[in-house]
């Protein structure tokens, strides 16, 4: 089983493990409350993501207004091109 985890520490939300599919599922209910001052995510933990990590990173920038993305694990980069996001993970058309 994938494992991932998840913490809150102040304005960040820190990532560990790999953002795939099958550690997605148990993170959402952890991130359902995350919100309101959140402003940065680190991904320097994290050792690869996934379109469902990325799916999971990209609703959270939406809905949060997240300003910084630290890290880059392996998947993101070429996830990102593929989909056309920027660099907050937003369609960059």
């Amino acid at each position: 089983m994938t494992t991932a985890t998840v913490r809150q520490d102040g304005d960040t939300l820190a990532f560990g493990g790999a953002l795939e599919r099958a550690a997605i599922a148990t993170l959402w209910p952890q991130l359902r409350s995350a919100g309101n001052g959140i402003r940065r995510l680190d991904l320097g933990a994290v050792t690869s993501v996934d379109s469902a990590g990325l799916a999971l990173l990209a609703e959270l920038c939406a809905r949060t207004g997240i300003s910084e993305i630290a890290g880059a694990p392996a998947g993101l980069a070429e996830l990102r091109a593929a989909y056309r996001l920027d660099p907050h993970l937003a369609f960059a058309s």
